[in-house]
């Protein structure tokens, strides 16, 4: 598999010094049932780009999906294959960590749960660990992927996601910071314990709820 690029360590570097100071910190909690806007968030129209510096040469034609660890039944799908599991729509609200949202994105693709039910997590799987085809990882907890409008996208505003954006396949998770919604997914891994993945051990939070601003660790 062909990249683009490298990773910009001054990139890295900055955005771990804005967990050691705590970087928009407001000190304050909002309820999603009251109110649309994550504190310390503003809205935006465009849609940033945000990654490590590396776009991988990922295509339809290329790409592939693993499912596996605890669950009864592994998955390995390549387009044709993800092409043919029922496709659903979601519009939701996107939150970066860098302080940007943006509101009503209409998303198309696989949904997790109908991941989650081919794949059968077994009774002891508790979290989540994408992998990425430029080495990225990120960790959820299953019941945060098992979990309303989470979906495998291939689509959004009615067009492909550009590779820029992490197509042709990324994770929306849209109760948390995007920055849990992997790009270029290529493998899903439950797991019976928690992980960290690439920005949690660099200073992240784990959870990553945009209302409890859980932006940076403890």
């Amino acid at each position: 598999m062909g990249q683009d690029g490298t990773v910009r360590d001054k990139l890295v570097a900055t955005k771990e010094q804005w967990a050691r100071d705590g970087r928009a910190l407001t000190g304050h909690a909002a309820d999603p049932a009251r109110e649309r806007l994550p504190p310390g968030q503003r809205l935006v129209t465009d849609w940033p780009v945000l990654d490590l510096g590396i776009t991988p040469k990922v295509t339809t034609a290329n790409w592939t999906l693993a499912v596996d660890g605890l669950v009864e039944n592994r998955l390995s799908w390549n387009w044709g294959d993800f092409q043919a599991q029922p496709q659903e729509s979601f519009v939701s609200d996107i939150h970066c960590v860098t302080t940007w949202s943006r509101y009503d994105n209409r998303w198309e693709g696989v949904s997790a749960r109908r991941l989650l039910e081919l794949a059968r997590p077994k009774p002891e799987a508790r979290f989540v660990v994408f992998h990425s085809f430029d080495g990225y990882t990120t960790n959820v907890a299953l019941s945060d992927f098992d979990d309303d409008g989470v979906l495998l996208a291939t689509n959004w505003e009615g067009q492909p996601i550009s590779r820029e954006h992490g197509g042709p396949v990324r994770i929306i998770l849209p109760k948390l910071y995007l920055w849990k919604s992997a790009k270029w997914v290529k493998r899903i891994e439950l797991l019976a314990g928690d992980r960290k993945g690439y920005w949690e051990v660099r200073g992240y939070n784990n959870h990553a709820d945009p209302w409890l601003e859980e932006r940076y660790s403890d």
